[in-house]
């Protein structure tokens, strides 16, 4: 099991391509969820309102099995199975990739249409900054006051990221640690209880 996966920075990454007078603008973004795919969709339906197409595909989460592909009026499989197939290449995740098309008068055919937005989403790909995340788990340990040395003593040692912390008389603690090191922390957290 793997605990990183390849996403691009928020900075928006652009492309380009034209055929037969028909020009291809595309678009990445790094996303995490529905809301913010939908907001840019529409973002860009309004932007470019004057555009034949505005075709899309997303793939969400480090597993990679949340996607879409989508066509936009285009012939089927034509826009949106070449741009998500280029994520797929480029093995990302987590991001949104749309082709804004405008159509110059003549027909491309269904192989030109693939051509078309398979190079304009590998464009905008390649001018988006790619980078590697760590899948993390959270961990929550609640403990006694008193243990709070040892307690910051293996945050200390396995440099877990604090997430939210209460002390009280019963302390909680909430941390964010790299999915292959979350068992090895609670394990070490639970050790703590019986000493």
């Amino acid at each position: 099991m793997t605990d990183t996966y390849k996403t691009i920075t928020d900075k928006t990454g652009e492309g380009y391509y034209t055929e037969k007078r028909s020009k291809f603008l595309a678009f990445c973004h790094h996303v995490t969820s529905l809301e913010e795919i939908k907001s840019l969709l529409t973002m860009y339906r309004k932007k470019y309102y004057d555009a034949r197409h505005v075709c899309y595909a997303y793939m969400l989460g480090a597993e990679r099995n949340d996607y879409r592909a989508n066509d936009d009026g285009e012939p089927s499989s034509t826009a949106g199975k070449p741009i998500l197939g280029q994520i797929n290449s480029s093995e990302l995740t987590d991001i949104l990739v749309v082709v804004v098309r405008y159509y110059g008068g003549v027909n491309l055919g269904t192989s030109g249409l693939i051509v078309a937005y398979r190079a304009a989403a590998a464009d905008a790909i390649a001018n988006s900054e790619v980078e590697i995340r760590l899948v993390e788990e959270e961990v929550t340990y609640n403990f006694p006051y008193v243990m709070m040395n040892d307690v910051m003593k293996i945050i200390k040692d396995m440099s877990p990221r604090i997430v939210a912390q209460t002390y009280d008389n019963t302390c909680e603690i909430k941390l964010s640690i790299r999915k292959s090191e979350a068992e090895q922390l609670r394990a070490r957290l639970n050790k703590l209880s019986f000493e």
